[in-house]
């Protein structure tokens, strides 16, 4: 990146943001064991053996590329996702790790997350991430049920889910599981059962799914029967009561999780923080004085790899122009269940107040939203209908 286009970035624009906000590194790792039918995002099957190596130099390649954007900036977590990431040997981690950490500022206590699947552990192999420096494991169990393991595609069954969720809870101080919901022929009281599955292995964290049918997946092409809008609605409701009685609280419209548990990486997307994306298919969002910009990654691996290797992985770049950008503040930030601050509204966006002061009315009026002067944060109402509160920031 030249001098050039970096000044392209720095010049002058009509947002005006006080200071620029936390950052995070998220690294995806595309490949899966196979694709799961309800799957769309960028994961592709292994067929052969995967290029560690290759992909590895890609994404170091990526970053030297990206390093001008976040100069001097402080990185506060990292999460590797996928795919599924625990594909990629402890080595692989470790080197990756390495790379990242030779070329950015992390902070003291930076939170550093790996996506794993059940059916891909082995009984070393989480210690070993550990060892790698991995601080938080998110498994994705999905369900202890193994007729809905089936319905979904997951290479896993229930005993290794349980068998890796313990070894999880042995080699790390604070994971996650990924749990999903209105699964095809569930009932209350099946996702009862599976509740009390997770709970009692006592996750310090966990994140609920309502399965929803995507288009370009094998779901779309072939939907299974699924609950109700209204049976749904009631599951939810049910596991907000069951997870709340084990002492987790829900914190965000689908993450509950124990005092000083809450995932940070997370947090900073709902906050509308800042997030360099590297690796196939991975998403940016970067703030500047007077812009904030979003960017994607080339999605086919081995297209990626090849631009990455030449130093131009980024196939898209826009700049949120300013009639967007309440939007998607309050599309991140209305998700936590604390809301948002007021004045972090102007900071994050660089807009005066009353950019949205007409939105915030009505949905007060609505009973979607109680506010001070200080703060905004939905109401149940508006965590329920959330969509529409969302909805009531939309450019005109």
């Amino acid at each position: 990146m030249t001098q050039q286009d970096i000044q392209h970035y720095m010049r002058g624009g009509t947002l005006q943001l006080a200071a620029l906000p936390p950052l995070s590194l998220y690294v995806h790792l595309p490949w899966c064991l196979k694709k799961c039918p309800y799957c769309d995002f960028n994961s592709h099957e292994v067929s052969g053996e995967m290029p560690e190596q290759r992909y590895l130099d890609a994404l170091v390649a990526d970053l030297e590329a990206a390093l001008p954007l976040i100069w001097g900036r402080t990185v506060h977590s990292i999460f590797i996702g996928g795919g599924t990431p625990s594909l990629f040997s402890p080595q692989a981690i470790d080197r990756l790790l390495g790379d990242m950490r030779a070329r950015l500022r992390l902070t003291a206590d930076c939170e550093i997350t790996l996506e794993a699947n059940p059916g891909t552990f082995e009984k070393d192999r989480f210690r070993a991430f550990r060892s790698a420096g991995v601080t938080r494991l998110s498994v994705g169990v999905q369900s202890f049920d193994d007729r809905h393991l089936k319905a979904l595609g997951r290479v896993h069954d229930r005993a290794q889910a349980i068998a890796a969720v313990e070894e999880a809870a042995q080699a790390f101080d604070t994971f996650n599981l990924d749990i999903m919901y209105a699964l095809p022929s569930q009932t209350m009281q099946g996702l009862e059962q599976d509740m009390r599955q997770a709970l009692a292995l006592q996750p310090p964290h966990i994140s609920i799914y309502h399965l929803t049918i995507e288009p370009n997946t094998y779901f779309a092409k072939f939907p299974p029967v699924v609950p109700e809008e209204d049976t749904a609605y009631a599951m939810l409701d049910r596991i907000t009561e069951i997870t709340e009685g084990a002492g987790l609280q829900r914190y965000e419209v689908s993450a509950y999780a124990r005092p000083g548990h809450r995932c940070f990486h997370n947090l900073n997307y709902w906050q509308f923080g800042d997030y360099l994306g590297i690796g196939a298919g991975a998403h940016s969002k970067l703030s500047f004085a007077h812009r904030v910009v979003r960017q994607v990654r080339y999605r086919e691996p081995k297209l990626y790899m090849e631009k990455a290797l030449q130093g131009a992985a980024v196939t898209q770049e826009t700049e949120v122009s300013r009639a967007d950008l309440p939007f998607e503040f309050m599309l991140n930030a209305l998700r936590l269940k604390e809301g948002f601050k007021l004045q972090d509204f102007s900071d994050k966006t660089g807009l005066p107040l009353t950019a949205v002061q007409q939105a915030l009315e009505e949905a007060e009026r609505k009973g979607l939203i109680e506010r001070d002067m200080v703060r905004v944060k939905p109401t149940e109402r508006g965590f329920d209908f959330l969509n529409d509160l969302q909805a009531l920031f939309l450019a005109e």
